[in-house]
């Protein structure tokens, strides 16, 4: 990755239905601050989670989804390398627009359980966060943008999708890889050279290292992804979306996941 680092914080609510990933951001940006030495740009100002339909959420967090565009934009556009430590995944909503207008030839790895493919016609739970990646693809209009080729994503390690989602990834030409399937030889096998982004929902790993609100049996290990990270040449990653670390679980110590989440992360940052 590139010397030039910006560090962007997401606080403001998109689609929250638990309290604890707001305050998981904060923690973790606070810990990436320290490492590299930078002030961190912090959108939006937290509002309690509530369980809501995507239809409700998605208006209120237009502000937050605004100013993360923004400040993405603007870091893209000063040649910057952006860290992003988001809430959820539904903040990508105003990422990846911009780093598809920014970026069209980049690979997104989608490092998550689930596919978030899922449209207002096949959600089941209404979730915002798990429409992310086709409102991005253009499979519905978030009014945020799209413009994101479904054949230039891979989901890592993804497990937990539903019938009707998977349909829509394999019809958009998504590639998921199950985590079995997940190594690095086959991730570089699948990026080939080209850049890449990088987006990660901890719940892709096995319970019990980074807590997450959805978490799913049978995932990644943390050095797994530290391995993809590391077998990524240094100069093809384009920027890193770090989401969805659920601070307060009472059986893993908060400060021992945000040091592993920061370690991992070094992989990148090498």
């Amino acid at each position: 990755m590139a010397s030039a680092y910006s560090l962007i914080v997401s606080q403001g609510r998109v689609a929250d239905r638990t309290d604890g990933a707001l305050i998981g951001a904060h923690r973790v940006g606070e810990a990436v601050s320290s490492l590299l030495g930078l002030v961190p740009q912090i959108v939006g100002t937290p509002t309690a989670s509530t369980e809501d339909d995507w239809s409700v959420a998605l208006p209120q967090a237009e502000e937050t989804l605004t100013g993360l565009r923004d400040a993405l934009r603007s870091a893209l556009s000063a040649g910057a390398t952006p860290l992003l430590i988001t809430n959820t995944c539904a903040a990508s909503l105003g990422t990846l627009p911009t780093v598809a207008e920014h970026h069209p030839d980049a690979m997104l790895l989608w490092i998550d359980a689930h596919g978030d493919f899922n449209t207002p016609e096949t959600t089941g739970s209404g979730y915002l966060g798990g429409m992310v990646l086709a409102a991005a693809c253009g499979l519905w209009d978030s009014g945020h943008g799209s413009g994101l080729d479904p054949r230039q994503v891979v989901v890592v390690g993804g497990r937990d999708i539903d019938p009707a989602e998977g349909e829509l990834l394999a019809g958009a030409g998504v590639t998921v890889l199950a985590p079995s399937e997940s190594a690095p030889e086959r991730v570089l096998e699948l990026v080939s050279g080209r850049p890449v982004w990088i987006h990660v929902d901890w719940d892709v790993l096995e319970p019990g290292y980074i807590p997450a609100a959805y978490r799913v049996g049978g995932g990644l290990l943390p050095h797994q992804i530290a391995a993809i990270f590391a077998a990524l040449s240094s100069g093809s990653v384009r920027g890193v979306e770090l989401a969805e670390f659920e601070a307060g679980d009472t059986e893993v110590p908060e400060r021992v996941s945000v040091e592993l989440i920061v370690e991992t992360l070094q992989h990148l940052l090498r």
